[in-house]
């Protein structure tokens, strides 16, 4: 496994590319709630399509 090393202002803008692709998902469906279960396969997609960048 590779290890790289990101700087704080890196981090910064990964975080809010994440939040930003929770934000597309949230409004781009019909859904208008969503269960504990659900969010977490949401962020489990996001951070497994993350992983093969």
């Amino acid at each position: 496994m590779e290890v790289v090393e990101m700087t704080e202002k890196e981090m910064q803008t990964v975080r809010k590319a994440t939040l930003y692709d929770l934000r597309l998902i949230f409004t781009s469906g019909e859904k208008k709630n969503y269960t504990t279960e659900e969010l977490v396969e949401l962020l489990d997609k996001i951070a497994l399509a993350k992983e093969q960048e």
